[in-house]
């Protein structure tokens, strides 16, 4: 890799952990090329993104930014998952590990706070934010429904009441 291309990739990252809310760091020492594309599939379908880049300009990438904090982590072979979502590419990188136990994870930030393992296993039982997008919605939505249940349960009861007059003088 020449200057200009490290210049680019130093330039890239640095863009990418100042617009990024969660970067976790975690070693994949062992994973195939085909559960390397499984993960990569499985971030990019929650919105997420994974790069592996050198330890060294990913360290340079990083000043100045609010994700700092992992820099120590930066050690062996690390890769980076990053989103957007503060939820995306923690939960996806957590449910990963579980099912590889060659992804380590090592840690992470979230703006300025820093991450140990739990705290991105934490981050990652929490839900996501179209899940929360969901649940705000039908909260909202459940009152309207209700009202409009109310408003016409009384024509429905008189509906029945004159149905079954009806019926008790077709019967006499």
């Amino acid at each position: 890799m020449d200057r200009t291309a490290k210049a680019d990739l130093v330039s890239t990252l640095n863009g990418v952990f100042n617009q990024s809310a969660v970067v976790v760091v975690a070693h994949y020492k062992g994973l195939t090329v085909a559960d390397m594309q499984k993960l990569r599939s499985q971030m990019k379908q929650a919105g997420a993104t994974v790069k592996v880049a050198k330890n060294s300009l990913a360290g340079i990438a990083l000043e100045g930014t609010d994700v700092a904090s992992i820099k120590p982590l930066l050690k062996g072979p690390t890769l980076l998952a990053y989103s957007g979502d503060p939820v995306a590419a923690a939960k996806v990188a957590v449910d990963f590990s579980k099912t590889n136990d060659k992804l380590v994870i090592l840690g992470g930030a979230m703006g300025t706070t820093a991450l140990n393992p739990d705290g991105v296993k934490a981050l990652a039982s929490l839900p996501s934010l179209d899940e929360l997008r969901a649940k705000l919605v039908g909260l909202i939505q459940a009152p309207a429904t209700k009202i409009a249940q109310l408003s016409t349960a009384p024509a429905a009861k008189l509906a029945r009441v004159f149905g079954a007059y009806a019926k008790k003088d077709e019967a006499a």
